[in-house]
């Protein structure tokens, strides 16, 4: 089956995507609703412990900020966060490479198309595969 692409950005990234098994760390979030504030989104996820725990999509600069219940860091910081979710309506797969910056008590996302993507609601899984 040929994927369709959101851009080339996305396309170019799909051959370098690690495969799920040869991610060093990974996880799929379901995403019920976004809420939409004035520069960012957020939405309320559940961690692998059954805890709420929210993210944060906004535009800027590139860059992730992990969440330490999402992922099993053991005190890694990887460096590289591999994003794709699939549209929607148009089944298009958009992937994005974002530096790991750090990690906070919330997991922070800064990327233009997603966080645009969000506000219409065009999506609600992410597929987050970290690599070192």
């Amino acid at each position: 089956m040929k994927v369709a692409f959101y851009d080339e950005v996305s396309e170019s990234l799909h051959r370098e995507l690690p495969e799920t098994a040869a991610a060093a760390l990974k996880v799929f979030i379901n995403i019920d609703r976004f809420d939409i504030a004035q520069s960012y989104v957020t939405a309320k996820v559940e961690n692998r412990l059954g805890d709420v725990v929210r993210i944060n999509i906004e535009g800027g600069r590139n860059g992730i900020e992990l969440q330490e219940t999402l992922f099993k860091l053991d005190g890694k910081l990887p460096r590289f966060a591999y994003i794709a979710t699939t549209l929607n309506e148009s089944g298009k797969t958009l992937i994005r490479k974002l530096p790991v910056i750090g990690v906070k008590d919330w997991l922070l996302i800064y990327e233009d198309d997603l966080f645009l993507l969000a506000v219409k609601d065009a999506y609600d899984e992410l597929d987050i595969r970290l690599v070192e």
